[in-house]
């Protein structure tokens, strides 16, 4: 499949080899840009033509953060914090998700012949692999027992594991954009943790957004001959993401301690991550907040991934019925009595 370099477009292999920052005003400074792009090309960006296309590849490269999240001084936490983090389900599945993610992406990067996009979806393998690199400081600057990693074998199907990939990332991020408000919120976790990990939680909103771009791109210069088989493809992964979500995964460290972690954390986990109550449709709202507050920076003619936010929508109307007509059939029966 070639080297690192190679596939990532010449971006250094670790992000440790990124430059450091020169000041604290040029991290700001690109913090601001990773989150606000406009082309400057006039006119519609429709998808399948030269400038969307141009377009896509110029907002993922301009839109590289060199410094965060890069730079991370893992902040002290006191004792009580440290069990709230070292006991969350997640940390091993975090990790080998991004393995997984940095190998699919580069694999199928290796397949595209547009220069554009293989230039788009080869930064994007680069980016996984730098948010590998944070998790893996941060389980062993916090002495987080994991369960050894499995050994990252490219797929078979590279098509299907970069959708999988794709529309997980799209569905996962949208909640964790809700559950990462509300530890915001609640003060549950301290400032120094959350603020070390915003950056990363736009970066998966960039990364979202072009993978959404890329789904109506790939559509529209797709033979007509092929729609159909993609199509069904597309339904296909989206049965095996929802049969992956009610399912436990169970590993074990490095100590033989046996660890169940739910892969549909990023919506049962809001106790976890936080103290604050909250219904399943205000979290709806919020995670419908946090989704459109983040994507407001980029050029509103780039698309915006939707399927998981018209779930939501749907989510939240429908509780909020229910507890409308809950509300009435309790207050008749009060007065009935």
């Amino acid at each position: 499949m070639g080297s690192l370099s190679d596939i990532y477009s010449h971006l250094p292999e670790s992000m440790d080899d990124l430059p450091p920052p020169p000041n604290e005003a040029a991290v700001e400074e690109a913090d601001y840009r990773a989150r606000h792009w406009v082309s400057p090309v006039k006119g519609p960006l429709k998808p399948g033509s030269e400038a969307h296309k141009h377009a896509l590849a110029q907002m993922f490269r301009e839109t590289f953060n060199p410094y965060r999240p890069s730079v991370i001084n893992w902040p002290k936490l006191d004792p009580e914090t440290l069990k709230r983090v070292t006991s969350l389900p997640i940390w091993d599945i975090a990790v080998q998700t991004e393995g997984k993610a940095r190998l699919r992406m580069a694999a199928y990067a290796n397949l595209v012949t547009d220069p554009d996009m293989k230039d788009a979806i080869s930064r994007n393998a680069w980016e996984e692999n730098r948010h590998k690199e944070v998790l893996s400081k941060m389980v062993a600057a916090y002495n987080i027992p994991m369960a050894p990693e499995p050994p990252y074998v490219e797929p078979k199907d590279v098509e299907w594991a970069y959708l999988v990939t794709g529309f997980s990332e799209c569905a996962d991020s949208f909640f964790a954009f809700g559950m990462f408000e509300l530890a915001k919120r609640s003060g549950y976790f301290p400032p120094e943790l959350t603020d070390t990990f915003e950056p990363i939680m736009q970066e998966e909103c960039r990364h979202i957004l072009l993978f959404a771009n890329w789904l109506a791109w790939n559509r529209a210069v797709m033979p007509w001959w092929r729609r159909p088989y993609f199509e069904l493809k597309v339904l296909a992964v989206w049965a095996f993401l929802g049969y992956e979500r009610l399912s436990l995964v169970r590993t074990v460290d490095d100590e033989g301690h046996v660890h169940t972690q739910d892969n549909n954390f990023t919506v049962t986990g809001t106790k976890e991550v936080t103290n604050i109550q909250i219904n399943l449709p205000d979290f709806m709202q919020l995670c419908l907040d946090e989704d459109d507050r983040r994507f407001s920076g980029y050029d509103p003619r780039l698309l915006r991934p939707t399927t998981t936010p018209a779930i939501a929508r749907v989510i939240r109307d429908v509780g909020r019925c229910w507890e409308f007509a809950s509300g009435v059939f309790k207050a008749n029966r009060k007065t009935a009595v």
